[in-house]
C-alpha cells in the first residue's frame, strides 16, 4: 500500500463499501441481462439494445470496480451467493412488462447512486483521490442514464419545471 501513499486504516471502510458496490454492480448487470432475453411488445427493438448497451458498461464495471479493489491492495468479494448477501439490489421477474422493467431499472439506479456517494464519502476520508475520481465519472453517467430512461417514460404532454 505503500507505493500509493494511503493509509490503509482508512482504506479498509472505501473498500468495504466499493466490494458492496462490485455487488450491487454484479446483480444490476444479470437483472440487465434477465431484462435484454425478455422484453417484449412494441419497443422490443428499443430496448433490446438499450438494454444489452446498458449490460455491456456494467460487465466493464465490475471490472474496474475489482480492479480498484485489488490498487488498492485487497481482494475483491467474488462469490455470487457474497453478493446476494451484502448487495441492496434484488433480482426481479422475467415477466415485466417494459414500463415496469425501465422502472425497476431507475430504482436500481438510486440504490447504485447511494452507494457510488458512500463510496466517495469514504475515499474522500482517506485521501483516495484515484477512487473519487472513478465514483465521480461513474455518478455522471448513471445519472444522465437515468435521465434518459425516466425520459422515455414520460408521457408526451407532461413537461420539466422551467429552471
Amino acid at each position: 500500500m505503500n507505493y500509493l501513499g494511503l493509509d490503509e486504516k482508512k482504506t479498509v471502510n472505501t473498500v468495504k463499501e466499493l466490494n458492496v458496490l462490485l455487488a450491487d454492480y454484479h446483480l444490476y448487470y444479470q437483472k440487465l441481462r434477465n431484462f435484454h432475453w425478455n422484453v417484449m411488445g412494441e419497443n422490443f427493438f428499443d430496448l433490446h439494445v438499450k438494454f444489452e448497451e446498458l449490460y455491456e458498461d456494467a460487465k466493464t464495471k465490475v471490472d474496474e470496480i475489482a480492479e480498484r479493489i485489488l490498487t488498492l491492495r485487497f481482494q475483491p468479494t467474488s462469490n455470487l451467493s457474497d453478493y446476494m448477501e451484502i448487495s441492496s439490489i434484488k433480482e426481479s421477474s422475467s415477466n415485466l412488462s417494459d414500463s415496469e422493467m425501465i422502472k425497476t431499472l431507475l430504482n436500481d439506479h438510486g440504490i447504485l447512486l447511494k452507494q457510488l456517494r458512500k463510496v466517495s464519502e469514504s475515499a474522500e476520508k482517506g485521501g483516495d483521490d484515484g477512487t473519487i475520481d472513478l465514483m465521480g465519472g461513474y455518478i455522471r453517467e448513471l445519472e444522465k442514464t437515468s435521465w434518459m430512461l425516466d425520459a422515455w417514460k414520460m408521457k408526451t404532454n407532461e413537461s420539466l419545471k422551467p429552471a
